[in-house]
């Protein structure tokens, strides 16, 4: 075979493999539309909305869609987020930070139509009705603030990415500083006047503003630091025309207990102290030092803060048949004192008894000896108490107990009734 002949032979076998690639069924010139279309009559309704699907509008039905058979519903060639990646793979970029959580878990079809819709970009619904279809609660705390920051009557878009982010957490477009200062000018004086003199522009605004909304002039978050409220940032940072005006005056504890002396006093005298009050960051480890939305100014709700650390304890309870209630409402000191205490794992109270008698009368509701006079039969050093036979932070067995209370709980002790 001549040169020519060998190029021209490789040339035939490229374009045949590139349009197998193309056409991987096979299917005959103009067939895959106009053949789909003869049966399923309701996509020619779907190709005259606003939005369509470039693949549905130039008739690439083959390019979603297996038309022999496939392992996945409506005759899809593959799952529904690995198709929409073969072409919009860059939606989510590797170097994220955050990613929206229905993207990851629900997929693509959870805000989009793959067909079309009358909405750009294929999308459900429009603006923020689509987004509170999913954050009801949201949008019903919104309904109910005084005072709402208008991007978020616009657009939720105005400051989040749907998909992901590269810059910051909560799907935020850029910086928190930077992001805040698209609209407010950090140099005005008004707004250099209404933060005291301070130069905040680059500093995260949500660690006092509510990005949403808020009953509190300003949007300041519901709980507000006392200095904050009197404007009186000087008590803590250094004055504001200094070099390093957002520095502290002095680090970790010692600025708190400034003003909290009588809180230091009273937990530095107890037996156990919880660790991270005596960490270098103390206070702001649970606290923060501004404003927040959680009472104590909590930097979150207690039952996602003390997760944290004690996730065994909350990630039990979430698997329990039995929850105990305190625990599931994240109502944590209820049993427990946040700061130090004298008793044994931090315990508001002397022992169990007298903590659990504060929510729960033991007396009406079981016979069995309790109390510093009843040796437990099972190790002589230890007396009864509820704890001996209930868990406090949750159980597979009913009544929170360590063991099926319809016999074997109690043949642990009582050996002689064993069957």
């Amino acid at each position: 075979m001549s040169l020519r002949n060998q190029i021209a032979f490789l040339a035939a076998l490229l374009l045949a493999t590139l349009a197998d690639a193309q056409n991987p069924y096979r299917l005959k010139p103009g067939a895959q539309g106009k053949v789909c279309l003869e049966c399923h009559l309701d996509i020619e309704d779907e190709l005259k909305l606003a939005s369509v699907h470039s693949p549905l509008r130039s008739g690439e039905c083959a390019d979603c869609h297996n038309p022999h058979a496939s392992s996945h519903g409506q005759l899809l060639a593959s799952d529904t987020d690995t198709i929409c990646a073969d072409c919009h793979a860059d939606v989510i970029p590797d170097e994220s930070v955050s990613v929206h959580q229905t993207v990851i878990e629900d997929g693509c079809v959870t805000c989009h139509d793959p067909h079309a819709a009358e909405n750009a970009n294929n999308l459900l619904a429009t603006g923020n009705q689509l987004c509170f279809s999913c954050h009801e609660a949201m949008a019903t705390d919104l309904e109910a603030r005084e005072f709402q920051h208008s991007p978020v009557e616009d657009s939720c878009l105005t400051c989040h990415d749907p998909h992901a982010s590269t810059k910051e957490e909560f799907l935020l477009k850029s910086e928190t500083g930077s992001l805040c200062g698209d609209c407010h000018d950090a140099g005005r004086s008004s707004f250099i006047n209404r933060h005291m003199g301070y130069p905040v522009g680059q500093s995260r605004c949500s660690s006092c503003h509510d990005p949403h909304g808020s009953d509190t002039s300003g949007i300041l978050l519901a709980e507000v630091h006392e200095p904050l409220t009197r404007r009186m940032c000087n008590q803590c940072h250094r004055e504001a025309g200094s070099a390093d005006a957002l520095a502290t005056k002095s680090a970790g504890q010692e600025l708190c207990r400034g003003c909290h002396s009588s809180l230091f006093n009273r937990t530095l005298a107890r037996d156990r102290i919880h660790w991270p009050v005596g960490q270098q960051d103390g206070c702001l480890t649970c606290h923060s030092p501004h404003a927040s939305t959680e009472k104590g100014l909590l930097v979150e709700p207690t039952k996602v803060l003390c997760a944290e650390c004690h996730r065994e304890s909350v990630e039990r309870q979430e698997t329990s048949f039995a929850k105990h209630t305190p625990v599931a409402d994240g109502d944590c000191s209820a049993c427990h004192a946040p700061h130090a205490a004298d008793n044994v794992f931090l315990m508001a109270t002397a022992n169990s008894i007298e903590q659990c008698a504060t929510c729960h009368d033991w007396q009406s509701h079981s016979s069995h000896p309790i109390g510093p006079g009843v040796v437990d039969l099972r190790n002589p050093n230890l007396t009864v108490d509820c704890l001996s036979c209930h868990r406090s932070h949750g159980s597979p067995f009913r009544a929170l107990s360590h063991l099926d209370p319809d016999g074997e709980l109690c043949v642990q002790c009582h050996e002689q009734l064993a069957r």
